[in-house]
């Protein structure tokens, strides 16, 4: 009897250690493949730039890489340290001043130093997706009363076929000149190559975004458009209740190409348009032609590509949490 007890009481432990194990086994290899991946990656890239001699030098590897992430970062922090000095410079004079003057009235002044690989890091990231957002707002709309209709769509269709193939820099210096011509202020809030850069990447990531969310409208099961008109719905709450949640997925997936296209885009709109941001920072270091240009560069191109990375795994994450069709944001 006690020996059958045993035998019961050890089965369920045996069948959690295989668990553990397919589980542990399956983390590694999900762990173990990318890491050689990138391993092969690294060791290729590696060889190839200790054979490329370009006119500034070897081009550079992966230790020169991780040696400037070294060097941007500490070039930051000095940054921060001169912009905490300057303030307290001001709040010491201010002090003073209205000691001397008790009805002065205190001007602080904003610091102007040199914008850091991190603070360009950030400015980028707010120009797309302000630009991402504002195409958002007016392409989802759009889509959706493109895909409701027939005739909109015909009429609308071949705009959208002619202007999504367009390069930014074809975009780009038509921007730049309404921007001039209607933007006009002696103390603008906001910069004109803000603007630049964010309404040249509305206007090229607005097309996925139109075209998706049409696909996915026209695409609704008509089962759902039946119960809709047997319930007689609103047009409005026919849009809420049913076309909202049936398209989700291909809106998102729309989304998700327009977030690509516009990290793609910024790059090189902030190039030419000369917007503090990471296009810039690529730009200015051509141009300075310094031994270490090549490897910042090489630096610049790594946090793009990891940036516009997460950009997608975080859009992928937010189609997770909005979707009805869980397998449909699988990847």
């Amino acid at each position: 009897m006690s020996t059958t007890t045993s035998i019961n009481e050890t089965e369920p432990k045996i069948e959690w250690l295989e668990k553990a194990i397919q589980q542990g086994l399956s983390l590694s290899k999900m762990i173990a493949i990318p890491a050689v991946g990138i391993a092969v990656f690294l060791l290729l890239w590696s060889i190839a730039a200790q054979n490329i001699d370009t006119s500034l030098g070897k081009f550079p590897g992966p230790s020169a890489v991780l040696e400037q992430f070294g060097a941007l970062y500490d070039e930051h922090q000095a940054e921060r340290i001169k912009e905490t000095a300057f303030y307290e410079r001001q709040e010491i004079r201010n002090e003073k001043r209205m000691a001397e003057d008790p009805g002065y009235s205190p001007k602080v002044r904003a610091y102007t130093g040199k914008e850091t690989f991190l603070d360009q890091i950030i400015t980028s990231l707010i120009t797309v997706m302000s630009g991402f957002a504002l195409a958002a707002l007016l392409a989802i709309p759009l889509g959706i009363a493109v895909g409701l209709s027939k005739t909109l769509n015909e009429a609308i269709n071949p705009i959208i076929q002619i202007f999504k193939p367009v390069s930014p820099l074809a975009w780009l210096p038509l921007v730049t000149m309404v921007v001039s011509a209607l933007y006009v202020s002696p103390d603008p809030i906001v910069p004109k190559s803000f603007l630049n850069s964010m309404i040249t990447v509305t206007l090229c990531c607005i097309w996925p975004m139109v075209i998706n969310t049409a696909v996915g409208v026209a695409s609704i099961d008509s089962d759902l458009v039946n119960v809709s008109r047997v319930l007689r719905l609103p047009a409005l709450k026919h849009v809420q209740k049913i076309v909202l949640p049936a398209s989700v997925p291909m809106i998102f997936t729309g989304m998700r190409l327009s977030l690509g296209v516009a990290w793609m885009v910024l790059i090189a709109a902030e190039m030419l348009a000369q917007n503090p941001g990471l296009g810039k920072f690529v730009w200015d270091e051509f141009q300075n032609g310094s031994s270490d240009s090549l490897s910042r560069i090489m630096a610049a191109v790594v946090v793009i590509g990891f940036i516009g990375f997460l950009l997608d795994r975080c859009m992928l994450q937010v189609q997770r949490w909005v979707s009805w069709d869980k397998a449909s944001a699988a990847r």
